[in-house]
């Protein structure tokens, strides 16, 4: 017998949320509404070095050529904010010291949500006999920021973040695409109005418009995708981030009243957020390996942590 599609949507959001997902919503596969931006947005190069944006782009601008058959997106969110104690020692006494991105303190994200989808999925395939599901993180040519709007998750805010009005943007995203027809939930009206904190913010001016990102002046990309030189000017604006950056999300009014996470594999390993420069530039692999183990850090491999640290440290010494 056929389940109910509205009984199988419902089951889906009640497994999700036994699963630890804070945010559940499912979006209709569709191709996305903003090709000609996306396609502009790397005609103009502003992906960078990041050349992997510029394969499959077919596939990232619609699901249903990602994963043949599909015709709902479950698209999930799981909130990763968390308290940073500062118990560094005092200024006087202290070697500086360089920040890392919250979603990165904890274990690594990718394996945590994957692990996750993966059984969301499989609840999909036995409460629906015959459906096929395809599950996917940010590591795969999905737009699903896009995705998660439509789904209601939250908006894209000014800074590009999906911005939900309870949890802020402090969100890991996943999705489970199925073959089988869910009704849609209705996408968030954008709330950011007049607000433009986060433009003014950003200390590279990488938020060009509101909504629109030239990911070579983010201090995240920079950090983490760019591993050739930086320009001199950006340097000198990257302040103490080592990887990735929080301050287009630091000022968000929405992220004021954000709670607090309570999964503990994604409560800060490093503590306070972040690391002494001075030791982190004598660090030898083995250093490097052992502090990151199963942390989102490895996404960069030691010489560009280092690269990083010496700019930070660069940028302390010139205040």
């Amino acid at each position: 017998m056929t389940p109910d599609p509205h009984d199988l949507a419902s089951g889906v959001k009640h497994k999700a949320r036994e699963l630890g997902f804070d945010l559940c919503r499912i979006a209709t596969a569709a191709p996305s509404e903003h090709t000609d931006h996306f396609k502009s947005w790397l005609a103009q190069g502003r992906h960078g070095s990041m050349q992997y944006m510029a394969r499959r782009v077919d596939e990232r601008l619609d699901p249903a050529i990602y994963f043949p058959g599909t015709r709902s997106v479950i698209c999930v969110a799981m909130n990763y904010h968390t308290p940073l104690q500062d118990d560094s020692p005092p200024a006087d006494v202290a070697s500086p010291q360089g920040r890392i991105a919250r979603y990165a303190l904890g274990a690594d994200y990718h394996k945590h949500l994957k692990d996750r989808l993966y059984d969301l999925a499989d609840w999909v395939r036995a409460a629906a006999p015959g459906a096929q599901t395809k599950c996917g993180t940010d590591t795969v040519p999905l737009l699903e920021r896009e995705l998660a709007e439509l789904a209601g998750i939250g908006w894209i805010g000014k800074n590009t973040c999906v911005i939900n009005p309870d949890i802020g943007s402090w969100l890991l995203l996943g999705e489970v695409l199925t073959t089988i027809d869910l009704p849609a939930d209705e996408s968030h009206a954008n709330h950011c109005g007049t607000c433009t904190r986060c433009i003014e913010a950003c200390p590279t001016q990488a938020i060009v418009a509101p909504y629109q990102i030239d990911a070579r002046r983010c201090i995240s990309y920079l950090t983490i995708e760019h591993a050739g030189d930086i320009d001199e000017d950006l340097k000198s604006r990257m302040s103490d981030w080592i990887f990735g950056c929080d301050i287009c999300q630091d000022v968000c009014p929405f992220n004021g009243r954000a709670p607090d996470a309570t999964d503990p594999l994604l409560q800060p390993r490093v503590s306070g957020g972040k690391l002494d420069l001075n030791q982190l530039l004598a660090w030898r692999q083995e250093d490097y390996s052992r502090t990151f183990s199963n942390m989102a850090v490895k996404r960069i491999k030691l010489p560009v942590l280092k690269r990083n640290a010496e700019i930070a440290l660069n940028n302390a010494s010139s205040q």
